[in-house]
């Protein structure tokens, strides 16, 4: 969700176990990359309060980069989300291999920070296996690519068939 004050508004009235804080742009089909924590810290900080004082548990959606981790904990959210696009998007191996390997320090970093960490964005069943095998990931979020293989094979087999990737 948003941080803007009406999407806060209604989260604190609905109470969902959990909300994800993501950025949101005009006119954006799908986001584009992680919340800039560390450049808006103190509007986000305070829809974390927001959140918090109303119960609900705080996830930040944020590319995996130190400085954004760092950020994210001083703001009291306990769960972070790599944003997993720009490894989904790589097309040379020497690509992938580096933005996995980004993937698996930021993982290290957030767990010692003790933050819970997520993962999610452009994951599909050609790529998830190796973000799945990196230890420390407590949630993978994965959505798009279930449903539309879903269309073709029905909702229980494309789940069952993204769960046998992950469980590998």
């Amino acid at each position: 969700m948003s941080i803007a004050p009406e999407i806060l508004k209604i989260a604190c009235k609905i109470k969902p176990d959990q909300s994800t804080l993501v950025p949101e742009k005009r006119a954006e089909l799908t986001t584009e990359g992680g919340l800039n924590v560390s450049g808006n810290f103190k509007n986000i900080s305070a829809a974390v309060c927001k959140l918090k004082k109303a119960g609900i548990q705080v996830s930040l959606f944020i590319d995996p980069e130190k400085k954004q981790i760092i950020a994210a904990k001083k703001t009291g959210a306990g769960i972070i989300e790599f944003h997993t696009g720009r490894y989904a998007l790589a097309k040379r191996p020497q690509q992938i291999k580096y933005f996995l390997d980004q993937i698996k320090c930021a993982v290290g970093y957030a767990q010692a920070e003790g933050l819970a960490v997520s993962a999610g964005h452009g994951l599909d069943y050609a790529n998830v296996k190796q973000i799945a095998e990196i230890k420390g990931i407590e949630e993978l979020n994965i959505g798009y690519a279930v449903i539309c293989k879903a269309l073709y094979t029905g909702l229980f087999s494309a789940v069952q068939e993204m769960r046998e990737l992950i469980e590998q």
